[in-house]
C-alpha cells in the first residue's frame, strides 16, 4: 500500500503538466516552431507581451500601411452620365400639335399600352418612321433621329423623348438587407448606397466591410462600412446592368473566448470591431477561482504560421493595455488555469482510483484476518 501511494503521490508531482484540460506550454510552443525559415518580426512563432509599446507599434503599423481600397472604374462615367436606352425598355414620345401621333396617356393605363416599348432586339417602331433601332442610344439622340425622319413628313417637327418605364437594365441586390430585390437602373446614377436604400438598408446580421459586387464573372469587395464612417466615397460604386450586390453576414467575424472564463463562447464582432477586454467582458470575465490571469493569451493565424500574444492581467491596471488590443476575425483568447487548479483537477481524477485500491488493499486484510 505504502508503494501505492508512493507512486500517487509522484502522480501528483507532475500534475501541472499532464492534468486534464487545455494548457498553454509556451516552452513546447518555441521548440515545436524553432528553425522556421519565414520567422520575422511580425511575431510569428514568438510569443509577444502585450505592452504599451506593442500598441504604439501596432497602431503606427495601422498608419502607415493603411487597408487597401479599390477605386471605381466608372467614377469618369458618372461624372458624365447618360442612360442609354435598352430592350424592353418603354418609351413615352410626343409630338406637340400633332395628337394623332402622340398615344394618349391616362391614369389607369400601363407604361406599356402608353408608349412603344422597345423590342428584345433594340428596335422600336413610330409612325412615319418604322422601324428603327435605338438600343444603347440616349434620349437627345433619339429626339435628334426622330425629328429628321420626321420632317419630311411635318414641318419643323417639335418633340420630347421620355422613357416611361425602366425595365430594361437591372441589378440584383441579395444577402443581409431587409428586402432583397431586383432594383432597375433610371435616368439618375445608381451607386451601391441608392440600391441598398432601395432594398431598405441592411439587417443587423450585415457585415458592411465585405460587400461583394459580381460584375461580368467578376467579383469585388467594398467597404461600405468606410463609405458610411470615414466618407470614403471610393467605395460608393457606379452600378451597371447586370452587376449582383451581395451583403454577407457577419458570421466569419467571430473570436473565440476559451479556458477559465465564466462563459466560454464565440462572440461576433460589431462592425468588425473588438478589443480583448470587451472579449472577456462579454464572457463575463475571468473565473475567480479557477483562472490564472496573468496568464491570457491571443491566439491569431493558422497553425502553420501562428501569431501569439500574452497578456499578465495579475494586476487589474494592465486590463487597460486589454482595451486598447484590438482582435481580429477569428483570434481564440484563452485564459489559462492557475497551478493549483490544474493539481486540484488531477487529484480529482486520482483520488477515485486511490479509494478503490485502498478499499481493496482493507477487503484482502480483513479476508486474512477471518480465515481461519
Amino acid at each position: 500500500m505504502r508503494r501505492v501511494l508512493l507512486l500517487a503521490g509522484l502522480l501528483c508531482s507532475s500534475a501541472c503538466a499532464w492534468g486534464p484540460g487545455m494548457h498553454m506550454d509556451e516552452d513546447a510552443f518555441r521548440q515545436r516552431y524553432a528553425g522556421k525559415a519565414d520567422a520575422g518580426a511580425d511575431g510569428a512563432y514568438e510569443i509577444v507581451p502585450i505592452t504599451a509599446d506593442l500598441l504604439v507599434k501596432q497602431l503606427d503599423a495601422r498608419r502607415k500601411a493603411p487597408p487597401v481600397r479599390l477605386e471605381d472604374p466608372l467614377a469618369k462615367a458618372a461624372a458624365d452620365y447618360s442612360y442609354r436606352v435598352a430592350p424592353h425598355d418603354v418609351l413615352s414620345v410626343i409630338v406637340y400639335d400633332h395628337p394623332e401621333l402622340t398615344i394618349p396617356a391616362g391614369e389607369f393605363r400601363s407604361a406599356e399600352s402608353s408608349g412603344h416599348p422597345i423590342a428584345a432586339d433594340g428596335t422600336v417602331f413610330f409612325p412615319h418612321v418604322g422601324v428603327f433601332p435605338v438600343a444603347g442610344m440616349t434620349l437627345p439622340e433619339i429626339r435628334d433621329l426622330l425629328t429628321r425622319r420626321l420632317s419630311p413628313v411635318i414641318e419643323k417637327p417639335q418633340l420630347d423623348v421620355r422613357v416611361a418605364d425602366f425595365r430594361g437594365q437591372k441589378v440584383q441586390v441579395t444577402g443581409e438587407v431587409v428586402a432583397p430585390s431586383t432594383v432597375p437602373i433610371t435616368d439618375v446614377p445608381l451607386r451601391v448606397q441608392d440600391a441598398i436604400a432601395q432594398a431598405k438598408g441592411f439587417t443587423q446580421e450585415a457585415d458592411l466591410r465585405a460587400v461583394v459586387l459580381t460584375r461580368g464573372g467578376r467579383t469585388f469587395t467594398l467597404d461600405v462600412q468606410a463609405l458610411y464612417e470615414e466618407g470614403d466615397i471610393r467605395q460608393n460604386w457606379l452600378l451597371q446592368d447586370g452587376d449582383i450586390l451581395h451583403v454577407p453576414d457577419r458570421s466569419q467575424n467571430k473570436v473565440f473566448v476559451l479556458g477559465e472564463v465564466r462563459r466560454p463562447s464565440s462572440r461576433v464582432m460589431v462592425k468588425g470591431r473588438m478589443t480583448l477586454a470587451e472579449a472577456i467582458g462579454d464572457s463575463e470575465g475571468f473565473d475567480p477561482v479557477t483562472s490564472n490571469p496573468s496568464k491570457v493569451y491571443v491566439l491569431r493565424g493558422n497553425f502553420d504560421r501562428p501569431s501569439i500574444y500574452k497578456l499578465d492581467a495579475g494586476s487589474p491596471d494592465a486590463l487597460l493595455l486589454a482595451t486598447q488590443f484590438q482582435l481580429q476575425p477569428r483570434d481564440v483568447v484563452f485564459v489559462s488555469a492557475h497551478d493549483l487548479t490544474q493539481w486540484n483537477r488531477i487529484i480529482s481524477q486520482i483520488e477515485p482510483t486511490v479509494r478503490l485500491l485502498w478499499e481493496t488493499v482493507q477487503i484482502g486484510d480483513r479476508t486474512i484476518i477471518l480465515t481461519p
